[in-house]
């Protein structure tokens, strides 16, 4: 295994998974500047490194990610009223790239989610792929309660992963769903005593990448546009990317084993 210094994100890697581990428990992981730029590092690291295979994000201690620091909401609401619109402008492009970039990742991520998800880490958790929680997790849209509307994408990704109707409640209420809920109504995948949660992150992503990184990559590209195209314009990618595909190595050795048997 290698591991960086400790740092607002920390990365391990190992058997081409990487592990991304929120780094300040002290405020229960809560995001602020320097966390939101050392997570797009991270996945800027994982995009280019071909040696990984799939990124599992959660956090350290108590709680997988409290959402945004609330210091940070202060002195935004301390400066210039003159300015407040264009930084919060630019605040909002800045993180809104993170979470991009995680959910268009080539590779399959996992949220492992420890403890908490609170409004952003709520959102950061389910712009993944997939979200595994340990039985102490509880998630919450809680914007409303801080006068704010989902700004880290839940907006877009919850009501895919439980349905509008269910999506509006869960903003417009902020209550704090369960793991056991959350697994219930599609908003986590899996549940797993806390001391199982990363082991079982751990097999649950070597399960998942299998055979041809390309094909993978390609796969995940179209089912997440699938929801936004027509069937005609899904197959129309599918055949573009299967035409990749009969070029890749993969393909080619795969076809010359299963001939040889």
């Amino acid at each position: 295994m290698s591991e960086q210094a400790s740092t607002p994100v920390e990365l391990s890697i190992e058997d081409g998974i990487a592990i991304a581990t929120l780094n300040r428990p002290e405020v229960r992981n809560a995001v602020d500047d320097a966390t939101r730029i050392e997570l797009g590092r991270i996945v800027d690291q994982v995009t280019r490194d071909g040696a990984i295979k799939a990124l599992i994000l959660t956090g350290k201690g108590s709680a997988f990610c409290a959402g945004g620091d609330i210091k940070a909401m202060q002195q935004r609401l301390e400066a210039p009223p003159g300015e407040v619109a264009g930084a919060g402008w630019r605040r909002q492009r800045q993180i809104h790239g993170v979470i991009a970039a995680l959910h268009r990742l080539e590779k399959p991520t996992i949220a492992a989610v420890n403890g908490a998800a609170a409004g952003l880490g709520c959102d950061l958790a389910i712009c993944c792929d997939f979200v595994i929680a340990a039985e102490t997790a509880i998630f919450t849209e809680s914007y409303v309660l801080r006068g704010l509307v989902p700004d880290g994408g839940g907006l877009y990704f919850l009501p895919r992963r439980v349905g509008l109707a269910r999506a509006k409640e869960l903003i417009f209420s902020a209550r704090r769903v369960s793991a056991h809920e959350a697994l219930a109504i599609g908003l986590a995948d899996r549940v797993v005593k806390p001391e199982e949660l990363l082991p079982e992150a751990q097999r649950w992503a070597k399960q998942l990448t299998p055979g041809s990184n390309v094909a993978r990559a390609l796969s995940k590209s179209i089912l997440d546009q699938s929801f936004e195209l027509s069937a005609e314009e899904v197959f129309a990618l599918g055949s573009q990317a299967q035409a990749i595909c009969y070029t890749t190595n993969e393909h080619r050795e795969a076809v010359n084993e299963f001939l040889k048997r």
